[in-house]
């Protein structure tokens, strides 16, 4: 028992690093900020039971999505840093495609799509190619060492009001998040939430308030054995 309790440790330690893009939307009213935000499985195998954004791991099609329009230019640059060339393309269409297939809300323009990639035909069966320019890129954060999964994840910050069609039906989505809902920024510090989550928020809290895109991004690099706090 104790031998495999060490190898189980031994192999969460190992974990690859994948890429992985999250998408905060957030839908703005007289009342103030409202993000969509779901729970996660309680037998999921990371962070279970926790609320978080949409999102998840880059696919390998997703860097064979035309995209529809291009991210900003200072979002591209950001993403590029300490990365491989082109991978700002590939996480933003990995943000839009796992928002559609967590929550079945559709952030794109009208287009013909030539072929789909796997895990993209859903998404072009609707007439629709997905649009990264609403996409501002504004957290980095890497899972640290002895998780049973770890992500190199990007959160990408996006108006509601980009979104086609209507942002209360969750009729398309799948069931990787539950209690999917719009959750008033002042309310979503009560959920059960991961602590970079939490981390996020208040990034998104001083965004919203002071407009305009972020002046740089925080990237937490748990990459190595000592964590470090860097900025894009």
């Amino acid at each position: 028992m104790v031998l495999a309790r060490m190898a189980e440790g031994a192999a969460a330690q190992a974990a690859a690093i994948r890429d992985a893009a999250t998408v905060v939307l957030v839908r703005r009213g007289p009342d103030g900020p409202t993000l969509l935000m779901g729970q996660r499985g309680s037998g999921a195998a990371f962070m279970p039971d926790k609320y978080v954004f949409p999102g998840g791991a880059v696919d390998a099609g997703d860097a064979r999505v035309a995209l529809a329009s291009p991210l900003a230019a200072c979002c591209a640059a950001r993403l590029a840093r300490n990365c491989p060339p082109g991978i700002g393309p590939a996480l933003a269409a990995s943000a839009i495609r796992e928002l559609w297939e967590e929550t079945g809300l559709l952030l794109g323009t009208p287009g013909v799509w030539d072929a789909a990639p796997p895990g993209w035909k859903g998404f072009a069966a609707t007439g629709h190619r997905p649009a990264a320019a609403p996409l501002s890129f504004i957290f980095r954060a890497i899972t640290p060492p002895g998780r049973p999964r770890r992500f190199d994840a990007r959160f990408f910050l996006a108006d509601a009001d980009r979104i086609i069609g209507d942002l209360d039906d969750f009729s398309r989505a799948s069931d990787e998040l539950g209690h999917l809902h719009w959750v008033p920024l002042g309310q979503a510090r009560r959920l059960n939430l991961p602590f970079i989550t939490e981390v996020v928020l208040g990034e998104v809290d001083g965004l919203l308030k002071r407009g305009g895109p972020p002046e740089s991004v925080p990237f937490f690099d748990n990459s190595g054995d000592e964590p470090r706090f860097w900025r894009l």
